[in-house]
Protein backbone atom coordinates (compact mmCIF):
# COMPACT_ATOMS: atom_id res chain seq x y z
CA UNK A 1 0.00 0.00 0.00
CA UNK A 2 1.02 3.70 -1.29
CA UNK A 3 0.88 5.23 2.58
CA UNK A 4 1.54 8.83 3.25
CA UNK A 5 1.97 10.39 6.95
CA UNK A 6 1.12 14.09 7.08
CA UNK A 7 3.28 15.24 9.85
CA UNK A 8 6.83 14.85 10.54
CA UNK A 9 6.21 15.32 14.66
CA UNK A 10 8.07 12.34 16.76
CA UNK A 11 4.66 10.22 16.18
CA UNK A 12 4.33 10.99 12.73
CA UNK A 13 8.26 9.63 12.20
CA UNK A 14 7.28 6.86 14.21
CA UNK A 15 4.09 5.44 12.09
CA UNK A 16 6.81 6.12 8.90
CA UNK A 17 9.14 3.88 10.56
CA UNK A 18 7.02 1.10 11.52
CA UNK A 19 5.06 1.03 8.57
CA UNK A 20 7.82 1.40 5.87
CA UNK A 21 9.71 -2.23 5.86
CA UNK A 22 6.04 -3.26 4.74
CA UNK A 23 4.64 -0.27 2.71
CA UNK A 24 5.90 2.08 0.30
CA UNK A 25 5.68 5.35 2.28
CA UNK A 26 6.23 8.96 2.39
CA UNK A 27 6.30 11.69 4.88
CA UNK A 28 5.31 14.99 4.73
CA UNK A 29 6.16 18.10 6.76
CA UNK A 30 4.88 21.53 6.58
CA UNK A 31 8.70 23.24 6.68
CA UNK A 32 10.46 23.14 3.85
CA UNK A 33 13.88 23.78 5.84
CA UNK A 34 12.50 20.36 8.29
CA UNK A 35 12.51 18.54 4.50
CA UNK A 36 15.82 19.40 3.90
CA UNK A 37 17.17 18.70 7.48
CA UNK A 38 15.76 15.02 7.22
CA UNK A 39 16.84 14.37 3.67
CA UNK A 40 20.39 15.42 4.84
CA UNK A 41 20.80 13.90 8.17
CA UNK A 42 18.18 11.25 7.04
CA UNK A 43 17.10 11.36 10.49
CA UNK A 44 14.47 13.75 12.88
CA UNK A 45 17.09 15.34 14.87
CA UNK A 46 14.35 17.62 16.42
CA UNK A 47 11.70 15.57 17.16
CA UNK A 48 12.77 11.60 17.15
CA UNK A 49 16.91 11.37 17.71
CA UNK A 50 18.51 8.21 16.69
CA UNK A 51 16.39 6.49 14.64
CA UNK A 52 17.71 6.13 11.04
CA UNK A 53 14.86 6.81 8.24
CA UNK A 54 15.25 4.16 5.38
CA UNK A 55 16.55 4.91 2.05
CA UNK A 56 12.85 3.65 0.72
CA UNK A 57 11.06 6.34 3.17
CA UNK A 58 10.62 9.14 0.53
CA UNK A 59 10.25 13.12 1.87
CA UNK A 60 8.79 15.74 1.14
CA UNK A 61 6.90 19.48 2.09
CA UNK A 62 5.02 19.71 -1.05
CA UNK A 63 1.50 18.51 0.35
CA UNK A 64 -0.01 18.63 -3.26
CA UNK A 65 3.37 15.70 -4.65
CA UNK A 66 2.81 13.48 -1.28
CA UNK A 67 -0.86 12.65 -1.66
CA UNK A 68 -0.82 12.72 -4.80
CA UNK A 69 -0.40 8.93 -5.48
CA UNK A 70 -1.40 8.07 -2.15
CA UNK A 71 -3.86 4.41 -1.42
CA UNK A 72 -4.03 6.10 2.48
CA UNK A 73 -3.35 9.28 4.36
CA UNK A 74 -2.15 9.37 8.00
CA UNK A 75 -3.10 12.47 9.20
CA UNK A 76 -0.34 13.09 12.22
CA UNK A 77 -0.94 16.68 13.20
CA UNK A 78 -1.30 17.85 16.35
CA UNK A 79 -5.28 18.40 17.34
CA UNK A 80 -4.78 22.49 16.54
CA UNK A 81 -3.85 21.17 12.69
CA UNK A 82 -5.99 18.48 11.96
CA UNK A 83 -9.09 20.88 10.57
CA UNK A 84 -7.15 22.74 8.09
CA UNK A 85 -5.01 19.57 6.80
CA UNK A 86 -8.56 17.36 6.31
CA UNK A 87 -10.12 20.45 4.43
CA UNK A 88 -6.72 20.55 2.28
CA UNK A 89 -7.04 16.64 1.69
CA UNK A 90 -10.86 17.61 0.59
CA UNK A 91 -10.30 19.82 -1.57
CA UNK A 92 -6.97 18.26 -3.49
CA UNK A 93 -8.49 14.44 -3.04
CA UNK A 94 -11.68 13.86 -1.94
CA UNK A 95 -11.79 10.39 -2.60
CA UNK A 96 -8.60 9.30 -0.63
CA UNK A 97 -9.74 7.79 2.41
CA UNK A 98 -7.23 8.74 6.10
CA UNK A 99 -6.85 8.04 9.53
CA UNK A 100 -5.88 10.30 12.24
CA UNK A 101 -3.96 10.08 15.20
CA UNK A 102 -4.08 13.26 17.47
CA UNK A 103 -5.80 12.78 20.38
CA UNK A 104 -8.04 15.57 22.13
CA UNK A 105 -10.80 18.20 22.17
CA UNK A 106 -10.75 20.67 19.48
CA UNK A 107 -9.92 24.46 21.37
CA UNK A 108 -12.75 26.57 21.20
CA UNK A 109 -15.12 23.92 19.91
CA UNK A 110 -14.43 21.45 22.34
CA UNK A 111 -15.27 18.95 19.13
CA UNK A 112 -13.74 15.46 18.96
CA UNK A 113 -11.36 15.04 15.69
CA UNK A 114 -14.45 13.08 14.22
CA UNK A 115 -16.39 15.94 14.81
CA UNK A 116 -14.10 18.33 13.20
CA UNK A 117 -13.53 15.70 10.52
CA UNK A 118 -17.12 16.02 9.12
CA UNK A 119 -17.17 19.74 9.86
CA UNK A 120 -15.45 19.91 6.94
CA UNK A 121 -15.12 16.61 4.83
CA UNK A 122 -18.66 14.85 5.45
CA UNK A 123 -18.06 12.33 2.82
CA UNK A 124 -14.47 11.01 3.97
CA UNK A 125 -14.02 7.37 4.31
CA UNK A 126 -11.80 7.97 7.92
CA UNK A 127 -11.26 6.57 11.24
CA UNK A 128 -8.84 7.13 14.33
CA UNK A 129 -5.61 5.52 15.22
CA UNK A 130 -5.52 5.44 19.35
CA UNK A 131 -4.61 3.42 22.01
CA UNK A 132 -1.43 2.97 24.18
CA UNK A 133 1.76 3.27 22.31
CA UNK A 134 5.21 5.77 22.85
CA UNK A 135 6.58 7.04 19.70
CA UNK A 136 9.79 6.49 20.96
CA UNK A 137 9.01 2.98 21.47
CA UNK A 138 7.39 2.12 18.05
CA UNK A 139 10.15 3.68 16.27
CA UNK A 140 12.88 1.13 17.93
CA UNK A 141 10.10 -2.15 16.89
CA UNK A 142 8.44 -2.67 20.26
CA UNK A 143 5.96 -4.66 20.72
CA UNK A 144 2.94 -2.39 20.74
CA UNK A 145 -1.24 -2.95 19.70
CA UNK A 146 -3.65 -0.16 18.84
CA UNK A 147 -6.85 0.41 18.11
CA UNK A 148 -8.23 1.27 14.48
CA UNK A 149 -11.88 3.24 15.59
CA UNK A 150 -14.39 3.99 12.55
CA UNK A 151 -18.20 4.15 12.34
CA UNK A 152 -17.95 2.68 9.38
CA UNK A 153 -16.71 -0.86 10.47
CA UNK A 154 -16.04 -2.52 7.22
CA UNK A 155 -13.45 0.90 6.56
CA UNK A 156 -11.81 -0.17 10.17
CA UNK A 157 -11.67 -3.80 9.55
CA UNK A 158 -10.25 -3.48 5.97
CA UNK A 159 -7.48 -1.08 6.99
CA UNK A 160 -6.80 -2.53 10.15
CA UNK A 161 -5.75 -5.82 8.28
CA UNK A 162 -3.55 -3.53 5.41
CA UNK A 163 -1.94 -1.76 8.88
CA UNK A 164 -1.51 -4.64 10.94
CA UNK A 165 1.68 -5.82 11.68
CA UNK A 166 4.17 -8.48 13.98
CA UNK A 167 5.30 -5.40 16.05
CA UNK A 168 2.73 -3.18 15.75
CA UNK A 169 -0.97 -5.03 15.96
CA UNK A 170 -3.83 -3.08 14.72
CA UNK A 171 -7.43 -4.05 16.11
CA UNK A 172 -10.57 -2.88 14.76
CA UNK A 173 -13.36 -0.98 16.33
CA UNK A 174 -16.31 0.93 15.27
CA UNK A 175 -16.76 2.88 18.33
CA UNK A 176 -15.44 6.37 17.37
CA UNK A 177 -16.54 8.14 19.86
CA UNK A 178 -15.55 5.77 22.64
CA UNK A 179 -11.96 5.25 21.31
CA UNK A 180 -11.30 9.26 21.26
CA UNK A 181 -12.69 9.84 24.15
CA UNK A 182 -10.75 7.40 26.08
CA UNK A 183 -7.35 8.79 23.72
CA UNK A 184 -8.69 12.44 24.64
CA UNK A 185 -9.46 11.67 28.83
CA UNK A 186 -6.52 9.93 29.60
CA UNK A 187 -4.72 12.61 29.14
CA UNK A 188 -6.20 14.67 31.43
CA UNK A 189 -5.78 12.21 34.16
CA UNK A 190 -2.06 11.41 32.97
CA UNK A 191 -1.85 14.97 34.34
CA UNK A 192 -3.55 14.57 37.53
CA UNK A 193 -1.79 11.21 38.70
CA UNK A 194 2.12 13.14 37.35
CA UNK A 195 0.87 15.70 40.36
CA UNK A 196 0.19 13.07 42.88
CA UNK A 197 3.52 11.19 41.55
CA UNK A 198 5.72 14.34 41.89
CA UNK A 199 4.56 15.22 45.05
CA UNK A 200 5.57 12.00 46.57
CA UNK A 201 1.78 10.47 47.57
CA UNK A 202 2.53 7.18 46.55
CA UNK A 203 1.17 4.28 44.33
CA UNK A 204 -2.28 3.69 46.28
CA UNK A 205 -2.97 7.61 45.35
CA UNK A 206 -1.94 6.65 41.69
CA UNK A 207 -4.14 3.79 41.66
CA UNK A 208 -6.94 5.57 43.29
CA UNK A 209 -6.73 8.49 40.45
CA UNK A 210 -6.50 6.34 37.60
CA UNK A 211 -9.74 3.97 38.61
CA UNK A 212 -11.57 7.02 39.66
CA UNK A 213 -10.33 9.09 36.19
CA UNK A 214 -11.54 5.87 34.61
CA UNK A 215 -15.17 6.43 35.61
CA UNK A 216 -14.59 9.71 34.63
CA UNK A 217 -13.77 9.22 31.57
CA UNK A 218 -16.58 6.66 31.18
CA UNK A 219 -19.50 8.67 32.46
CA UNK A 220 -18.14 11.41 29.78
CA UNK A 221 -18.33 8.97 27.12
CA UNK A 222 -21.53 7.06 27.91
CA UNK A 223 -23.32 10.65 27.85
CA UNK A 224 -21.26 11.76 24.31
CA UNK A 225 -22.88 8.17 22.90
CA UNK A 226 -20.32 5.74 23.57
CA UNK A 227 -19.93 2.38 24.67
CA UNK A 228 -19.07 1.04 27.76
CA UNK A 229 -16.74 -1.79 26.98
CA UNK A 230 -14.41 0.72 24.25
CA UNK A 231 -13.46 1.64 27.68
CA UNK A 232 -12.38 -1.20 28.96
CA UNK A 233 -9.61 -1.86 26.11
CA UNK A 234 -6.64 -0.68 24.17
CA UNK A 235 -8.43 2.88 23.44
CA UNK A 236 -9.58 3.45 27.43
CA UNK A 237 -7.51 1.09 30.05
CA UNK A 238 -4.40 0.60 27.75
CA UNK A 239 -4.05 3.95 26.98
CA UNK A 240 -4.58 5.16 30.72
CA UNK A 241 -2.81 2.76 32.03
CA UNK A 242 -0.10 3.78 29.65
CA UNK A 243 0.12 7.68 29.85
CA UNK A 244 -0.45 7.91 33.54
CA UNK A 245 2.54 5.57 34.60
CA UNK A 246 5.17 5.77 31.95
CA UNK A 247 7.84 8.78 32.04
CA UNK A 248 7.29 9.04 28.14
CA UNK A 249 4.05 10.62 28.86
CA UNK A 250 4.22 14.30 28.30
CA UNK A 251 1.33 15.28 29.92
CA UNK A 252 2.32 13.21 32.45
CA UNK A 253 5.44 15.05 32.78
CA UNK A 254 3.28 17.90 32.75
CA UNK A 255 2.15 16.88 36.21
CA UNK A 256 5.09 16.13 37.52
CA UNK A 257 6.60 19.28 36.84
CA UNK A 258 3.74 21.22 38.58
CA UNK A 259 3.72 19.44 41.20
CA UNK A 260 7.62 21.06 41.42
CA UNK A 261 6.08 24.37 41.14
CA UNK A 262 7.26 25.33 37.77
CA UNK A 263 5.05 27.66 36.20
CA UNK A 264 3.20 26.17 32.74
CA UNK A 265 4.48 28.55 30.31
CA UNK A 266 7.66 27.16 30.99
CA UNK A 267 6.97 23.47 31.10
CA UNK A 268 5.48 23.95 27.76
CA UNK A 269 8.00 25.96 26.44
CA UNK A 270 10.68 23.24 27.92
CA UNK A 271 8.76 20.22 26.97
CA UNK A 272 9.60 20.93 23.25
CA UNK A 273 6.63 19.77 22.18
CA UNK A 274 3.13 19.51 22.51
CA UNK A 275 1.28 17.98 25.15
CA UNK A 276 -2.63 17.89 24.15
CA UNK A 277 -3.88 17.19 27.72
CA UNK A 278 -3.37 20.90 28.58
CA UNK A 279 -6.11 21.97 26.16
CA UNK A 280 -8.45 19.09 26.48
CA UNK A 281 -8.78 19.22 30.26
CA UNK A 282 -10.13 23.13 29.95
CA UNK A 283 -12.40 21.83 26.61
CA UNK A 284 -13.72 18.78 28.32
CA UNK A 285 -14.64 20.28 31.62
CA UNK A 286 -16.29 22.59 29.46
CA UNK A 287 -18.47 20.08 28.05
CA UNK A 288 -18.67 18.11 30.84
CA UNK A 289 -20.29 20.48 32.27
CA UNK A 290 -22.39 21.50 29.93
CA UNK A 291 -24.24 17.89 29.61
CA UNK A 292 -24.43 17.87 33.45
CA UNK A 293 -21.67 14.92 33.65
CA UNK A 294 -20.03 15.21 37.21
CA UNK A 295 -15.66 15.15 36.44
CA UNK A 296 -14.00 16.34 39.79
CA UNK A 297 -10.93 14.94 38.67
CA UNK A 298 -11.03 17.10 35.23
CA UNK A 299 -12.47 20.15 37.63
CA UNK A 300 -9.41 20.21 39.90
CA UNK A 301 -6.78 19.60 36.95
CA UNK A 302 -8.13 22.23 35.01
CA UNK A 303 -8.37 24.75 38.02
CA UNK A 304 -4.65 23.64 38.26
CA UNK A 305 -3.87 24.60 34.86
CA UNK A 306 -5.54 27.86 35.31
CA UNK A 307 -3.55 28.81 38.48
CA UNK A 308 -6.44 28.61 40.42
CA UNK A 309 -5.55 25.95 42.76
CA UNK A 310 -1.69 24.87 43.87
CA UNK A 311 -0.96 21.62 42.97
CA UNK A 312 -0.96 20.19 46.54
CA UNK A 313 -4.15 21.96 47.47
CA UNK A 314 -5.63 20.28 44.72
CA UNK A 315 -5.10 17.08 45.50
CA UNK A 316 -6.39 17.75 49.39
CA UNK A 317 -9.77 18.62 47.42
CA UNK A 318 -10.19 15.23 45.95
CA UNK A 319 -9.18 13.51 49.21
CA UNK A 320 -11.86 15.54 51.10
CA UNK A 321 -14.51 14.96 48.69
CA UNK A 322 -17.88 13.35 50.80
CA UNK A 323 -17.83 9.66 50.12
CA UNK A 324 -20.26 7.98 47.71
CA UNK A 325 -21.06 4.69 46.43
CA UNK A 326 -18.40 3.01 44.09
Amino acid sequence: MRITVLGAGAWGTALALSFADRHAVTLWTWQAEHAVALQAARENTAFLKGYPLPDSLAITADFTAAIATAELAIVATPMIGLRQTVLQLSQLRGELPFLWVCKGLEAGSGLLPHQVVASVHPAARCGALTGPSFADEVARGLPAAITLASADAAFADATAQALHGPRLRVYANDDIIGAEVGGAVKNVMAIATGISDGLGLGLNARAALMTRGLAEITRFGIALGARTETFMGLAGMGDLILTCTGDLSRNRRVGLALAQGQSLADIQRDLGHVAEGVSTTREVARRAASLGVDMPITATVCDVLDGKLYAAAAVERLMNRNPKHE
